[in-house]
């Protein structure tokens, strides 16, 4: 800094205005030169030996407050609160701030105890390539004309053809009724240990041992959302909204238990077999599910190469992709490759 103003001095500027581009005082730029010598001075400042203040707290009484906040008593209290149940004791060891600077000094200043915060563990992340690889299954509430009574619908949802491959509706929400309902689903799919991965919730339903039983006699792997992260399960998530966004969903409430599984059951077969899908290129699930949207793309994808054929002025580039997804993701570990897929609309 020193030589750039005299620099800047030597080809005629003022040294007072040198020093005010350079951001430092005159008053400064002397004191960083020797009288005698002319020379720039060195820093002293870094080996300079500072003196302890004479009111700042000695090592070993340091080490007495850091001993003392890691007291059973104490492991889950900040100091704020530790300092005044010492006084409570007659105990001073310091001021509360130098709590927080020791406690910071020593990485310990953060949620102690039960308090301290844990990450949620790592989603588990599940590929289909085919029917009954993947199942993702939940509940649901369905209203009922009295306020606080509710049917519980329990669905679920093969997420490669998006085929619901078993649902009921009861009045109650057990570990055994969901236990029934997998048996039947798997009888009826034919898929009793073949390696399929059913996902679900941490709900009590999907955790209970009864189901648990059951899923480890049928050869089915479990998979479970993070707590409190709903959109680890989001094929349930959406098929639920569709199913509550009918056009004839009775907002008002089911009249009883039969009511609420005749409107089901209706629901079931127009969105397995008349429900063209979006995120299977418009085939119903349960075409998809029997393998008959292969033919059915095939024949779409000739339709239109013959339109582009007959009329090529019409298409400035290429047809509408008519091609089969053969790959469905479950919370890919992958965001950059497959964040489109993971919120791909799952009704």
């Amino acid at each position: 800094m020193v030589t750039l103003i005299d620099e800047a001095v030597e080809a005629g500027a003022g040294f007072c205005r040198a020093c005010e581009v350079a951001g430092i005082d005159r008053r400064t730029y002397r004191r960083w030169l020797d009288r005698d010598t002319g020379e720039v001075r060195k820093d002293a400042r870094p080996d300079t030996p500072r003196m302890r203040p004479s009111q700042a707290l000695r090592p070993e009484e340091r080490e007495l407050i850091l001993l003392t906040c890691q007291l059973p008593r104490f492991a889950d209290m900040p100091p704020s609160q530790i300092v005044p149940a010492l006084a409570d004791q007659g105990v001073y060891l310091g001021s509360e701030s130098s709590y927080y600077r020791i406690l910071h000094a020593a990485r310990q200043q953060h949620e102690r105890g039960r308090a301290r915060h844990r990450s949620n563990p790592t989603v588990t992340s599940h590929k289909a390539t085919g029917p009954n690889q993947l199942w993702s299954w939940d509940v649901t509430y369905l209203p009922s004309p009295v306020r606080g009574l509710y049917y519980y619908l329990y669905m679920i949802m093969d997420v490669w053809s998006r085929k619901i491959v078993g649902w009921e509706v009861h009045e109650s929400e057990t570990g055994e009724l969901a236990s029934g309902l997998v048996s039947r689903a798997v009888l009826a799919e034919r898929c009793r240990d073949t390696g399929l991965v059913l996902h679900a919730d941490n709900g009590s339903p999907q955790r209970s041992s009864t189901l648990r039983v059951t899923l480890d006699r049928l050869g089915i792997r479990t998979s479970f959302s993070r707590p409190r992260v709903s959109d680890d399960n989001p094929y349930s998530e959406s098929l639920f909204r569709t199913t509550k966004y009918r056009h004839d969903y009775p907002v008002e409430g089911f009249a009883d238990l039969d009511a609420a599984r005749t409107w089901v059951l209706g629901f079931v077969e127009w969105y397995n077999i008349e429900h063209h899908h979006s995120a299977i290129r418009f085939v119903s699930p349960a075409e998809r599910h029997a393998g008959l949207d292969v033919q059915i793309l095939a024949d779409r994808q000739r339709v239109y190469e013959a339109a582009r054929a007959q009329n090529p002025a019409r298409w400035s580039g290429k047809t509408r992709d008519w091609t089969r997804p053969d790959e469905v993701w479950l919370n890919p570990e992958r965001p950059a490759a497959t964040e489109p897929e993971r919120h791909q609309n799952a009704s």
